[in-house]
């Protein structure tokens, strides 16, 4: 029997057009459970073959107790053993299943997974805020046009909401606040409430939320909300679809339905206004933070596209058949504008961290021979490039620190949490000690990660060598290796004379990594 975990790395066909192709998303959430199948015939063309939800609400308890309960886990199990049993019967041939927050925070969560595992034969799959809002991102794009400037996106889960800034190249920016539906009303209801108590702390709560600092001042074109309970509102408020398939729901009317809803019992919101029991608790909680969001975007209308995670997944899995150079080149794109974001955030030296990071990847693409190291790891060279001094806005001393602990709690855009861990450790050992057994953050890492961050900041340190005045006196480095020599050849304006020294204080992680010692060669000096 196949492993529908293992579908995805099924190969594109003789020809290299790998159309139709049927991908399928498995979503997890904190609320309930979804299975979406879709046949592909083309880049962002499909039709849906299968769409399931089911009300398991993993999240009932997590949030207070931090673990998942043994009946609740029980039944997701027999679920996705269903979902496992309609993937083969639909024969997908590309899979991904993921899971946010209740999982992310329970303290049994990693037994949870190998148990699926183990009797579903899903790799069910912990996924981070940022990339929660990068799935959300590509499912929006494909429905929303987003050329028009800049929008703001929230997706509403049980556990959390996660606000995005993006336009039509990209999540410029992302943050993960933990207001999910399911959170709030665990936390902050209460059976011997007052009346009218449970509301008013909901909105105190909700008021927490702010305005991302990545705004600046500019002005939004409108605010994207994805999630079922945001669909659901839009139902209520009599906001149908238009043909665009896009339902627009006046803020006026959602400050209307909350007042409306606010009034009613459980009950007489199952009865009355005909919602699902998983979501009559839940709606009032959502609607609140929603409108918080309006209010802070500035905006009059909510525009709902009734797509998700599970829509980002499929969209995603295809993207990655018929990924190219081009596509490729927008990543990086894509990848420094969150780590810049982030640098703005705490007041780094951006034209600094640019011209290290243009020169750590020109290190890196020329020893490619020496260091083996594939996209992957370029990709955390170029955000632990960008932010390896984002630590100054602590402190100087012991910066690289900071910096590390600032990178490691960071919600970036476009990055695993793999990758945010590698890209810490990589800027924390920019200057300093080499990495060491006693180093917690660095021993977090898997052996093989640990090699790569320590060839990646021994590159890292060259690069940051070459601009120690913060001047960008060099503009280029040309790179080979001879005669168990790492041979470097500067490029640049006026006497190189401190670059050149500086590399040869900062090759001792190099020299111990690959066993090469530094020859900086003479200096090319441009007008």
């Amino acid at each position: 029997m196949a492993n529908p975990s293992r579908a995805k790395q099924g190969r594109p066909r003789k020809g290299g057009n790998p159309f139709p192709v049927r991908c399928a998303a498995v979503d997890v959430g904190s609320n309930a459970m979804r299975l979406l199948v879709a046949e592909f015939t083309a880049p962002g063309r499909f039709r849906p073959l299968a769409s399931e939800r089911n009300p398991v609400r993993l999240g009932h308890g997590v949030f207070l107790s931090g673990r998942l309960s043994t009946r609740v886990a029980a039944a997701a199990l027999e679920v996705l053993k269903g979902y496992a049993a309609r993937l083969r019967e639909l024969k997908v041939t590309r899979v991904r299943a993921v899971t946010t927050s209740a999982v992310r925070e329970s303290a049994n969560g990693k037994v949870f997974l190998s148990t699926v595992k183990r009797q579903a034969g899903i790799n069910l799959e912990v996924i981070s805020g940022s990339e929660e809002a990068r799935l959300v991102f590509r499912a929006v794009s494909s429905r929303v046009d987003l050329s028009r400037g800049l929008w703001m996106m929230a997706d509403l889960g049980g556990g959390s909401v996660e606000v995005s800034l993006a336009d039509a190249s990209g999540v410029l920016w992302s943050e993960s606040h933990t207001m999910g539906s399911v959170r709030l009303l665990e936390e902050l209801s209460g059976d011997d409430a007052e009346p009218g108590a449970f509301l008013r702390l909901l909105k105190e709560y909700a008021d927490t939320l702010r305005v991302p600092e990545a705004l600046e001042g500019r002005r939004l074109v409108g605010l994207v909300a994805t999630g079922g309970n945001m669909e659901s509102l839009a139902q209520l408020a009599m906001a149908a679809p238009g043909p665009d398939g896009l339902a627009r729901v006046p803020v006026a009317a959602l400050s209307q339905l909350i007042r409306q809803l606010s009034k009613l019992s459980y009950r007489q919101r199952v009865s009355e206004l005909g919602l699902r029991e998983d979501r009559a608790d839940v709606i009032l909680p959502a609607a609140i933070v929603y409108e918080r969001l309006a209010r802070l975007a500035k905006v009059r209308e909510i525009t709902v596209p009734f797509v998700g995670v599970k829509e980002g997944v499929v969209l995603d899995l295809v993207d990655g058949l018929s990924a190219g150079l081009a596509r490729s080149d927008e990543r990086e794109r894509r990848l420094t504008q969150a780590a810049v974001a982030l640098g703005r955030k705490y007041r780094f030296d951006e034209a600094h961290g640019r011209h290290v990071t243009r020169l750590a990847l020109e290190l890196f693409d020329q020893l490619r021979s020496l260091h083996g190291l594939g996209a992957d790891a370029r990709q955390v060279l170029q955000a632990a490039a960008i932010l390896h001094d984002i630590g100054t806005f602590v402190s100087y001393t012991r910066h690289h620190k900071h910096s590390l602990y600032l990178i490691q709690h960071a919600n970036l855009p476009e990055f695993t949490p793999r990758q945010i861990l590698m890209a810490a450790n990589v800027a924390r050992y920019h200057r300093r000690s080499a990495p060491k057994a006693e180093h917690v953050p660095y021993v977090a890492l898997a052996p093989e990660d640990r090699q790569t961050v320590r060839g990646l900041a021994s590159l890292l340190r060259l690069a940051d060598a070459m601009d120690r005045e913060h001047r960008q006196k060099v503009t280029g480095v040309k790179a080979c290796v001879r005669r168990r020599q790492l041979h470097l050849a500067l490029e640049g304006r006026g006497d190189l004379l401190l670059e050149g020294w500086a590399l040869k204080r900062k090759s001792d992680l190099f020299k111990e990594t690959y066993g090469l010692s530094l020859e900086v060669a003479e200096t090319r000096k441009g007008g």
